[in-house]
């Protein structure tokens, strides 16, 4: 015998299914642990809009939200490179190359375009770290110097954003040699009364720091990057000493002044205009 009787239908089983949460909707934020819906950080330009934690970003984005209308034309797309050495480590280089350009995108780690930044014509190189971790060799050397030129004749200013793992040792002293190549070029660019502004960004090491990145008439550098020559763990190997807390971030550098400035990422076009404003006015 029933003393109660259910007057509505009881909450159906799903068999034991637990509802899936697409993945990537939620992120647990890197710098500041909070648990972050993924497309407020991809609306905020891939920076954490709690703690300003700068995400890494792709370069054609980054260009979008640089250049006006997302509007630019890029020179030297088709430009790769080869295995003039038969370099051969784990795999050969070509393979390397090869699994590359399989991702799609950039045909080497640097885009040069041409394009505006708030009316102002600029030539700019920006790395695709994707791209073998934006390691240098002769065709990012090439594209760069030829960007730097394009400059001089149209008497404009260049932007480098660099992110990079630093030479591709796969080319061996070839890639080294662009880092005399590009210095050169922006000898002539100064030379010129042109201005060159540096944009490092989370890495900017090696031959990249050694040469161009740290060229800048002006060096500017997002929150927190790391910008050096070798890495914190191989220089506390060699000098057997703990490093400073904050070694080879932006923010220490810029307190010993190896970079100008720090610019969060939601506020580079506004005050890239700003800069480029004064160094291209003719009181300038």
């Amino acid at each position: 015998m029933s003393w109660f009787t259910r007057e509505k239908a009881g909450i159906e089983s799903t068999g034991g299914k637990k509802s899936k949460v697409p993945e990537g909707m939620w992120i647990k934020c890197a710098g500041c642990s909070a648990t972050v819906l993924g497309k407020d950080i991809e609306q905020n330009q891939n920076v954490c809009p709690k703690c300003g934690h700068h995400y890494r970003i792709a370069a054609r984005r980054r260009l979008e939200l640089l250049l006006d209308g997302a509007a630019w034309q890029e020179f030297d797309a088709g430009m790769t490179s080869t295995d003039f050495l038969e370099f051969k480590d784990a795999k050969s280089y070509q393979e390397r190359i090869n699994a590359a350009l399989a991702k799609g995108g950039a045909r080497d780690a640097i885009i040069c375009v041409e394009g505006t930044i708030d009316g102002i014509g600029v030539q700019v190189s920006i790395f695709d770290f994707s791209f073998m971790g934006g390691s240098m060799g002769s065709v990012v050397g090439e594209k760069i110097t030829r960007s730097i030129e394009r400059a001089l004749q149209k008497r404009q200013s260049v932007i480098i954003i660099s992110a990079s793992g630093g030479a591709r040792m796969q080319e061996s002293i070839l890639s080294l040699m662009q880092m005399a190549k590009t210095s050169a070029a922006l000898a002539k660019l100064k030379k010129a009364g042109l201005p060159f502004i540096s944009i490092l960004t989370d890495p900017t090491t090696g031959g990249v720091t050694a040469s161009f990145a740290m060229l800048g008439d002006l060096n500017v550098a997002e929150p927190k990057a790391l910008i050096g020559f070798a890495g914190p763990r191989v220089i506390e190997q060699t000098i057997r000493q703990k490093l400073p807390e904050g070694f080879q971030r932006a923010e220490y550098l810029l307190d010993h002044g190896m970079v100008d400035v720090i610019i969060p990422r939601t506020e580079m076009r506004p005050k890239l205009a700003s800069i480029l404003k004064m160094l291209t006015s003719p009181a300038a």
